[in-house]
């Protein structure tokens, strides 16, 4: 499941994931969401907190997150991902030289310092 975080500027998107996603997670909240960002016509900056209530992804998810992520690619700016998993922070090092923008990763216990940098990036 996804959830929406309010409380960020126009130009960020935060959410937090639980269980194990599916393409309608993607279709239903990620998606609709990042659209509305992009309207902005700032680079879309997103926040994403995978925390130990989250499980995985399935297939359909993760072909979803890449296919939006590629046909989107010149839309997005700086990406914080929050999370103390290990193959998470791993993708996230293993994928970063392929995106032109920052892709930065914090421990759960440092969420606060997430915010604030994925914030403070967003007023630049």
């Amino acid at each position: 499941m996804i959830e929406i975080l309010k409380d960020y500027p126009d130009d960020v998107l935060a959410f937090s994931a639980t269980g194990k996603l599916t393409a309608e997670d993607y279709r239903s909240a990620l998606i609709p969401e990042a659209e509305r960002h992009f309207k902005t016509g700032r680079p879309l900056r997103m926040l994403g907190v995978f925390g130990s209530e989250f499980i995985g992804l399935t297939i359909g998810a993760a072909w979803s997150d890449m296919r939006f992520g590629i046909g989107h690619w010149k839309e997005f700016g700086r990406i914080a991902i929050v999370t103390d998993s290990g193959w998470i922070k791993d993708s996230a090092q293993l994928f970063a030289p392929f995106f032109h923008h920052e892709i930065r990763v914090f421990e759960t216990s440092e969420t606060t310092a997430a915010r604030s940098w994925i914030t403070q990036a967003a007023q630049e």
